[in-house]
Formats: C-alpha cells, sequence, structure tokens
C-alpha cells in the first residue's frame, strides 16, 4: 500500500515532441522579426505551464501494488500483475515498470500497460514471464506512471521492493501431465506395490511346467523329485539403485530453444525419477562440474520427492569444463553396489570427450550406465542449408565434422557397453522412461 503523498510531475514523450516541433518556429520568429523575440520564451513558459498543469489534472494514485507468485518452474509462463487505483477517474495511459533479476524477464525489466476494469475503478496489467533459469529471482524496484488529459505532464511513483522474489523450480509439468498419470496407473510397476511373478531374480514360488514357457526357468532338482517338470517364478526385483548425474559444465549451460540443457536434462531425470520412485527404486541425484556440487542420499519413497526437486533446484550453472575423473571417482567411491547411473553430458570437440570416455570406462566396469544427450538441431541445421556463398559452405562443412565426430564419440560409448540415448529434448523423457523400463525387466541392474 502507498499512502498518500505528493507524486513528483514529469514531462511526457508527446511532450518532448511538441516542445522540439516550437524550436524552429522560434528561429523562424528571431530571423524575420527580432524585435519579436520574446514571444518565444513566453511560448516556452507557456508550454512549461501546460505541463505542470496537466500534471497536476492527472491526480494522484490511491493505492498500488506489484502481485507475483512465490513459486514458479523454469520455462514456464509466469504472471507478474500490477495493481493500481486513482484518485481521478480519468487518468491517461497508466504505465508500470518493473527492475527484476535477467532470469524473470530478458535485459532485467518488464513494462506493463495498465487496463481499467470495467466493474470497478482499479487499473490492472500483466507481465508474461517465462522463467530462463533456476534459482531466486528477485524484484528489486517497480515504477509507475500515468498521465493527464492532454498527454504533456505525467505523475510517477516509485516503490523500493524489499521482499518480493520468486523462486524458480525445475520444471515437472511432465510429471503432472494427463498422459504420465495416465500410464502410471496403467503400467506393470504402477502405483500398486503389487508382487510380480514371472521375471526378475528374487525366487517366489514353482509351478507346473507348461509349453511355451522359457525353458531356463525349469527348476531340474525339484522337477527330479517330483517325477515332473516344475519352472521357477520369480519376483520382479525393486530397491534397484539409480543415480541421476549430472553435468553442470560449459556445454550443458548452453541453450536449447530458450533453456539451458542442464535445465531439459533436469526436467527429463526428475519424469524419470518420479516412474522410478513409483517403480520401488532408489533414486539419488549428483551433479558436478569441475568439482562435485550435489549429492543427495536415496530416496525411495514417491511422497519424499519433493526432496529430489529441491536438491535438483541446488544444481548451479558453471561456465568452466567439467572435471569427470574427479566427479565419476567421488560417485564411484559413494555407491556400494552395483547401480544404474544415468548420466545427462554433452561435449564440444573430442579433445574434451576423451577424458569423458576414459571416466565413463571405469564406471562400466562395476556400474550400468546410460549416457544421456540432447540432439543438437543446430548442426543439423547448418548442414542443411544450401551453399549459397562461401561462408555458408565453410559453416555447413564444419558442422557436418562436428556431427561426424560426435557420433564417433557416441559409437566408442556404446562399443563399451554404455547405453546411448540421443534424442530432442521433447523426447527426451519419453526414451529414458522406456530404458529404464527395458533395463529393469531384464534385471540388468541387480
Amino acid at each position: 500500500m502507498l499512502s498518500l503523498r505528493a507524486f513528483p510531475l514529469v514531462p511526457t514523450l508527446r511532450a518532448v515532441w511538441v516542445t522540439a516541433g516550437f524550436a524552429p518556429v522560434a528561429v523562424v520568429i528571431a530571423a524575420l522579426s527580432p524585435q519579436l523575440w520574446v514571444v518565444a520564451p513566453i511560448m516556452a513558459l507557456a508550454l512549461v505551464a501546460l505541463i505542470v498543469l496537466d500534471g497536476l489534472m492527472a491526480g494522484g494514485v490511491r493505492e498500488w501494488q506489484v502481485v507475483v507468485p512465490n513459486d514458479t518452474e523454469v520455462g514456464q509462463s509466469t504472471a507478474l500483475d500490477v495493481h493500481a487505483r486513482f484518485a481521478r477517474s480519468f487518468v491517461g495511459h497508466p504505465q508500470a515498470a518493473l527492475e527484476c533479476d535477467p532470469r524473470l524477464a530478458a535485459g532485467g525489466s518488464a513494462a506493463i500497460d495498465l487496463v481499467q476494469s470495467a466493474a470497478n475503478d482499479t487499473h490492472s496489467g500483466t507481465f508474461d514471464a517465462h522463467p530462463s533459469r533456476r534459482g531466486t529471482a528477485a524484484i528489486t524496484r517497480a515504477w509507475l506512471r500515468w498521465t493527464g488529459p492532454l498527454g504533456l505532464g505525467a505523475r510517477q511513483s516509485v516503490r523500493i521492493m524489499d521482499d518480493q522474489e520468486v523462486r524458480i523450480w525445475p520444471n515437472l509439468s511432465a510429471v503432472r501431465s494427463n498422459m504420465l498419470q495416465t500410464f502410471m496407473r496403467d503400467a506393470q510397476n504402477g502405483l500398486l506395490a503389487r508382487r510380480i511373478r514371472g521375471e526378475g531374480t528374487q525366487f517366489e514360488s514353482l509351478t507346473e511346467y507348461e509349453p511355451g514357457m522359457d525353458r531356463r526357468r525349469i527348476d531340474w532338482k525339484a522337477s527330479a523329485r517330483h517325477v515332473q517338470l516344475y519352472a521357477r517364478e520369480n519376483e520382479s526385483e525393486r530397491n534397484n539403485q539409480i543415480v541421476f548425474a549430472f553435468d553442470c559444465g560449459q556445454a550443458m549451460c548452453e541453450p536449447v530453444d530458450g533453456m539451458p540443457r542442464i535445465d531439459r536434462a533436469v526436467s527429463a531425470a526428475l519424469t524419470c525419477a518420479y516412474v522410478a520412485l513409483k517403480g520401488g527404486d532408489k533414486i539419488a541425484l549428483f551433479g558436478f562440474a569441475q568439482r562435485p556440487q550435489v549429492m543427495t542420499p536415496f530416496v525411495n519413497d514417491a511422497r519424499a520427492f519433493h526432496r529430489l526437486q529441491s536438491a535438483a533446484a541446488a544444481l548451479d550453472y558453471d561456465a568452466t569444463e567439467p572435471n569427470f575423473t574427479l566427479a565419476l571417482a567421488t560417485l564411484t567411491a559413494k555407491l556400494k553396489r552395483r547401480s544404474l547411473i544415468v548420466l545427462f553430458s554433452d561435449f564440444t570437440d573430442p579433445t574434451a570427450a576423451e577424458l569423458m570416455i576414459e571416466s565413463i570406462g571405469r564406471l562400466v566396469s562395476k556400474h550400468l550406465v546410460v549416457f544421456v544427450t540432447i540432439a543438437d538441431h543446430d548442426l543439423e541445421d547448418f548442414i542443411a542449408r544450401e551453399p549459397g556463398d562461401i561462408a555458408t559452405l565453410a559453416q555447413s562443412v564444419t558442422a557436418d565434422t562436428l556431427l561426424h565426430q560426435r557420433q564417433i564419440v557416441l559409437q566408442r560409448l556404446r562399443r563399451m557397453g554404455v547405453d546411448v540415448i540421443e534424442a530432442p529434448y521433447e523426447q527426451i523423457s519419453y526414451d529414458l522412461i522406456d530404458k529404464y523400463f527395458m533395463i529393469k525387466n531384464s534385471e540388468a541392474i541387480g
């Protein structure tokens, strides 16, 4: 709330143009009739008086406020609202401006036009922000400006925002989607913690062998005792350890369709983590750049999913090359049993990829590794361009070379036994969930 007080008067852009238009008139008067030079200052004083009078006619503002949400998600539409009630029924072109963190608006500023409500005398306006990065974004100052009937003078109010902060969380829209919720209700490893017979490695019971069953399931000792073929029925294994590891280095800070790669990766990982928690497995998050940033304890209850979300929000952006050797060695030392490690990373050149491949090679000897990277459409666009000039041709050749080197690195990872997922960012969540179920049903983790 703002108390009633005197608001400073400022000239508008219209007043500036009118002043600029009077300048040639004054020059003409001085050239044609020098004795009438006094007319020019009189006109200037009259214009100043008109600006002041127009500003006074604009009146004051009774109250105004900035309404912002306490929490939002990266990339999601976020409304920043301004509401104002003026002392007079007619005000011209009320506008508001906000000084905020660049995460909320490009350049750290947002302009809002206010429109009077048909129901009451309140003027309101909204700025539709789309946060570009995770973190805490502060709104530091706000301006409200409105003009008089002539549009020459304006009054302005400034407010210092002391406690207006917006916490920007990872994007969980995929987790809340109707498609995923329907899938979770119908999936084999869904919401019901029931026994799943016929798969897995944990013995559940014996059953008579029937044609069509896998012969490897025959229990020969039990069959010999009963003089009849019996097959083992196993229970699908739960409590698998799954670690989502994030490279927070320079390559992952590059934007993909307006959002950093690391944020796209976090959204995909949390979506898959939610599915895995519902399937009875244990989830941990690990983030690193030059040194490890975050290592959470394992979470085994879907009701504790918010802990993973909070830990993912703490992953920082680091514009340096990641230290795969230190990070993956630290991760290996913390894992006491064989686990599924889903590594989200990217690389820009083969030299930087060599250390990554070497470190992943040591990881594969003890754990199951899935390497996830976002497909680089920019390289494909450069290659597809028609070479109309030398510069375009050079770009196409360079992009083709980089893409070829990228495929060589991914092929080397596959030969080492690493499952590689390379897909557009909007498809990664679903490909990762499919890969998770494939690995889980094949009992490759335990």
